[in-house]
């Protein structure tokens, strides 16, 4: 079917008239057709982003909303492996604040929260961490270069240095109470990436935290939960879209009714050509009449081989045995089985004991699978079967089966 496909094709190219020939095919990218994976500088960005989170642990709630706000901040290196996943890895800083029961907490801002025995307390969380990213809007909706709207999912985790006030009112790193002086997180988030231009994006940054703090827990560390927003751009460096496989894009042509008349017709004429070429092509294909042969006269019913200095009936040899017992059930006739061994191995009084004891395995085989024994003939022979040399002496070590 090959042939044919392209004799057709051979044959409509000759068919277009010369004016569609003379136009020029042009090559474009075709995202449809797949992509292709880009080098390793390429896909590149950096992000810088700014916004607020809300403490939301049980002590939280005690003070009010504009005191649980707290500044946020990012600073971000990534790249896209695919249109689909990425990574990133940043520094970032976190303002917490909030409302705690612990009244010796370095972050104690000296005001009282609105229910009685809680105290608004402030402190930094400054470190890093690092996302996988999934783009959802080229996953669900397939890529397409220039998407002024994308949806990136992550995921990931951080680790942060604590910052306090201490009673003077000075900032200070919480070094030298162990654990205490550094928080881990885990994230989840929807990026929401709006096209500027070809290198910067608008982003919208929606994301919730667990996050980890020892104040409220006297010393002990516990989990609050942090949602924030954040603003900022991202700067898109080298390559920035994805490669795709160069397709060949074929000038169209109107024809005019005489002209698409003629294309018809002579589109009818290829298609009987091709009917003409498949009958053709059926009829190699079928197989010639192979007429029978009839064997030789004189031709050995079969010959078995033994291994050197073996006189049992091995391996396939097996099966010759059986078949050959068959055709001697089926025949009213009388065989000669003659023994052989090589003469380039062993002595001659080996070589006689092995030709008997060949013989008289085969004939023992063939009587046990049915066959008259007063049928079967036995002699052995001293010469070589074949002569062809010390190289062929396994060809010598046989037992040969002729009919009378």
């Amino acid at each position: 079917m090959k042939k044919i496909t392209l004799l057709a094709l051979a044959c409509a190219m000759f068919m277009v008239p010369t004016v569609a020939s003379a136009q020029e095919v042009t090559y474009v990218e075709d995202p449809a057709q797949g992509l292709i994976f880009n080098k390793f500088q390429d896909n590149w960005f950096v992000e810088g982003l700014g916004g607020a989170g809300v403490m939301m642990s049980a002590y939280d709630k005690h003070a009010k909303f504009g005191d649980r706000v707290g500044y946020k901040g990012n600073l971000v290196v990534g790249k896209w492996f695919s249109p689909i996943i990425g990574l990133r890895v940043g520094g970032e800083f976190n303002q917490m604040k909030g409302a705690t029961d612990n009244v010796n907490a370095l972050g104690f801002l000296g005001k009282e929260a609105k229910d009685r025995g809680y105290s608004l307390q402030h402190f930094n969380n400054i470190g890093g961490f690092g996302d996988v990213l999934l783009n959802l809007t080229n996953w669900w909706c397939g890529y397409k270069p220039g998407r002024f709207y994308n949806a990136d999912l992550y995921m990931g985790f951080g680790v942060h240095w604590v910052y306090e006030k201490d009673a003077k009112g000075n900032w200070k790193y919480d070094g030298g109470k162990g654990g205490e002086s550094r928080n881990y997180s885990a994230r989840v988030g929807l990026l929401n990436t709006f096209r500027l231009s070809e290198q910067v994006n608008l982003l919208l940054d929606l994301r919730f935290e667990e996050m980890q703090e020892h104040v409220d827990a006297r010393g002990n560390r516990t989990w609050v939960e942090y949602p924030s927003a954040l603003l900022g751009l991202s700067y898109r460096f080298n390559k920035r879209e994805w490669n795709a496989p160069v397709v060949p894009v074929c000038p169209t042509y109107k024809y005019t009714d005489a002209e698409g008349d003629a294309l018809v017709a002579r589109l009818a004429a290829a298609d009987r050509k091709i009917a003409d070429l498949e009958e053709q092509l059926k009829n190699c294909r079928k197989p010639a009449p192979v007429a029978p042969v009839a064997p030789k006269a004189d031709a050995p019913l079969a010959t078995i081989y033994f291994p050197i200095n073996v006189s049992k009936i091995v391996g396939v040899q097996n099966n010759v045995v059986d078949a050959v017992a068959n055709v001697m059930l089926d025949e009213n006739k009388e065989y000669l089985l003659t023994g052989w061994a090589d003469n380039y191995t062993g002595n001659d009084k080996i070589n006689t004991r092995l030709r008997k004891d060949r013989v008289a395995t085969v004939k023992g085989a063939l009587e046990g699978k049915g066959v008259d024994g007063a049928r079967l003939e036995t002699q052995i022979n001293d010469g070589n079967l074949t002569n062809y040399g010390p190289k062929c002496a396994s060809l010598d070590r046989a037992v040969t089966i002729v009919r009378k």
